[in-house]
C-alpha cells in the first residue's frame, strides 16, 4: 500500500491513501478512537471521483505516526480474529 504524508508536525499528521477507498480509511479512524492519546482522527474526501482519501490524526502527547501504527496492527488483529471465528463456523 501506498501513503504519501501531506503534512505532519510533531503532534498532527495527514496522510494520503492512494487507490484506497473511504471505508478503509472509515476503518482506520475508527481504529484510531481506542488509542487515548489521539484527539483528532477523521478522514478527508473532498471528492468522491477526483480526490483520494486521507486520514488526519492529532495527538496530545505521542507521535501521530506511531498511533497510526498502533491503529494499523490493530486492524490486522480483527482481520485474523475474524478469519479465525469464520473457520470454525464453516466446519
Amino acid at each position: 500500500m501506498e501513503l504519501k504524508i501531506i503534512k505532519e508536525d510533531e503532534h498532527s499528521i495527514l496522510v494520503e491513501i492512494p487507490r484506497q477507498t473511504v471505508s478503509f480509511a472509515n476503518l482506520l479512524r475508527v481504529e484510531l478512537w481506542k488509542d487515548k492519546t489521539v484527539t483528532e482522527a477523521a478522514f478527508i474526501k473532498e471528492h468522491p471521483y477526483l480526490s483520494q482519501p486521507k486520514i488526519f490524526v492529532r495527538t496530545d502527547k505521542g507521535s501521530p505516526r506511531v498511533a497510526l501504527e498502533k491503529a494499523a496492527a490493530g486492524i490486522v488483529e480483527q482481520a485474523k480474529e475474524l478469519k479465525e471465528e469464520f473457520k470454525k463456523a464453516s466446519k
